[in-house]
């Protein structure tokens, strides 16, 4: 498979499971309204998990605009991810949000109809702050990528050297780049314990691609899709990725 297509079908996978598991959560008359925070986190963790298993051995499944980045400034591996391919990648992600987005709303039509609260209906678009601070927000943004992207560059594989001499081998561990189950726990724990403030958006394709669709989209009673908010779940990722990068190329 070509990797700007991978790209594009495992960011509409991530966003059609993980939206559509906020939609199960938040719309009316669903067999999953009134869920709660850990069914979305956990159903967010496994649309990643999903996600990668299904196109990471075609692109390494970044998924995300911020870890594409991230890998590219860290120049992570034997083989670091190249420049020229980052707004390739990035496009692909931000098409692949908007597209699976679209058919959460498809999928969810109906009970979009039955549900009169127009912020629950952004909700499975895009993140809102629980407290609205734009500094605060993007600081928590920040923060929670970095945990992302530095536990993604941390993750990938290990080459081990087995037997001395000039019997030596040199193997190598791992689950890929970036590994299905590994990076789903990931970001189940970040949205367990960092998403409470923001919603933990912790990628530009997953908020913006969503929030592109809301705003297109003939959602009955929708409000406005609240662009002033949308930088923060847009650069604050974008930020921490670079922190993270950063970082691990001090090490």
């Amino acid at each position: 498979m070509n990797r700007y297509l991978a790209e594009f079908i495992g960011t509409a996978l991530l966003v059609l499971l993980g939206n559509g598991v906020v939609a199960n959560v938040v719309l009316s008359r669903t067999k999953g309204n009134g869920g709660g925070w850990i069914v979305i986190c956990a159903g967010w963790g496994f649309a990643v998990f999903v996600a990668v298993l299904c196109v990471g051995q075609f692109s390494g499944a970044h998924i995300n605009p911020a870890v594409t980045i991230g890998l590219a400034v860290a120049g992570a591996g034997d083989n670091p991810f190249p420049w020229a391919d980052v707004p390739g990648y990035i496009a692909a992600q931000l098409a692949g949000g908007l597209v699976g987005a679209g058919i959460v709303y498809v999928f969810y039509m109906s009970h979009y109809d039955e549900t009169e609260d127009a912020d629950l209906k952004l909700a499975t678009f895009c993140t809102a702050p629980a407290i609205r601070s734009l500094k605060l927000s993007f600081l928590c943004e920040v923060i929670a990528t970095f945990v992302l992207v530095y536990a993604v560059l941390l993750s990938t594989d290990v080459t081990f050297t087995l037997g001395v001499g000039a019997s030596a081998q040199k193997v190598k561990v791992g689950l890929g780049s970036v590994g299905a189950l590994p990076v789903g726990l990931i970001v189940f724990g970040i949205g367990l314990s960092l998403g409470g403030t923001t919603g933990y958006a912790i990628n530009p394709a997953r908020d913006l691609g969503p929030r592109i669709a809301h705003a297109l989209l003939p959602i009955v009673g929708k409000r406005d899709s609240d662009w002033q908010y949308a930088v923060v779940p847009v650069l604050g990722p974008i930020v921490g990725s670079l922190s993270a990068a950063l970082l691990f190329k001090l090490q």
